[in-house]
């Protein structure tokens, strides 16, 4: 795969509400400024409301990670400037909490949030307080992707460098057999699954070991829980492109849910809601209510930029991003 199609980058856009039209679509235009902006959908994705109104001005295009932010069932989080803002769904304008440090990227646990960096260093704040406090000190390797905190408790870290598990609070690590380049996981029903350099990997025992069950020749892109299952995006190195696939049985067989989508290397992520699928494509965002056998776009993108998409609750987030990643 090249690797070129994983950086990452924001875009101004312009902030107004766009109704959605099937034969006009909203039109962005293109700014001077490289301000990375929000939109959101309160509709299914009918009409858009760009929301950045409220975030720092230094949040800029070439300075934001891709774990940079998160939607849980409490809105939208988002690491910039001194603080990590939150947007609720039922709000039009920003929380902000001052962040008392240098980590950019945050990610949900199981009792709050978790804020880290590439090098190792975890932060966590329990919900309802104000207060970061180091944890995991312990842990002695770098190039950090991803942290998860499993349903049993489980603390997973993934790097560049392989997967490790602590069943013990991070008192002890150990590496795991799980490839390198761990990025995402996600769980649900008590089945594991992540993102890897070798596509998408499946755990049934709480991460202690992992199978291979999506590959394609390249990485895998982006893994995301769906009603009854799993949806998934892995890298074709024979079509040059980004694939999406559904599993209905706990991640064990995977079915195509793209058939209809125009393929492309940047597309960037795959998310559910009301049972309708929604997918970030270098051409904007796509909506299919048949469960993928069709799509209809909804939301054009501008340039080169691609949506990642975020759902909380009834509400869709969607982050214009450079290469989609």
């Amino acid at each position: 795969m090249n690797l070129s199609y994983l950086a990452c980058g924001m875009l101004l856009l312009s902030p107004f509400v766009f109704p959605i039209k099937e034969t006009n679509l909203p039109v962005v235009k293109k700014a001077a400024v490289a301000v990375a902006l929000v939109f959101k959908s309160t509709d299914a994705g009918q009409s858009w409301q760009n929301i950045s109104e409220g975030l720092p001005q230094t949040w800029q295009a070439d300075n934001i990670p891709a774990e940079g932010f998160f939607a849980d069932d409490n809105g939208l989080f988002v690491r910039a400037g001194t603080g990590v803002y939150q947007n609720k769904q039922a709000s039009g304008t920003w929380n902000k909490e001052i962040f008392p440090a240098k980590q950019v990227s945050i990610t949900p646990g199981r009792s709050g949030i978790f804020a880290y960096n590439s090098s190792g260093d975890f932060l966590h704040k329990i919900t309802g307080t104000l207060t970061w406090s180091p944890v995991y000190t312990n842990f002695k390797y770098s190039g950090v992707r991803s942290i998860f905190e499993t349903e049993k408790g489980t603390v997973l870290i993934g790097s560049d460098y392989g997967l490790f598990k602590s069943g013990d609070r991070g008192k002890t690590w150990k590496a795991l057999s799980a490839g390198a380049m761990i990025m995402k996981i996600v769980e649900s029903n008590g089945i594991l699954l992540a993102t890897g350099r070798d596509g998408i990997l499946r755990s049934s025992d709480d991460g202690e070991s992992w199978d291979r069950v999506l590959h394609k020749g390249g990485v895998g892109i982006q893994v995301e829980r769906i009603e009854g299952g799993f949806a998934a995006i892995v890298y074709d190195t024979k079509l040059n492109a980004r694939i999406i696939r559904a599993s209905y049985d706990g991640g064990k067989t995977w079915q195509p849910v793209d058939i209809g989508l125009k393929p492309d290397p940047l597309i960037a992520s795959i998310v559910e809601l009301g049972g309708s699928f929604y997918c970030g494509h270098p051409d904007g965002v796509y909506k299919s209510s048949d469960k993928g056998k069709t799509w209809k776009l909804i939301f054009a993108s501008v340039d080169n930029l691609v949506f990642n998409l975020f759902v909380s609750g009834n509400v869709l987030y969607a982050i214009p991003r450079n290469g989609g990643c």
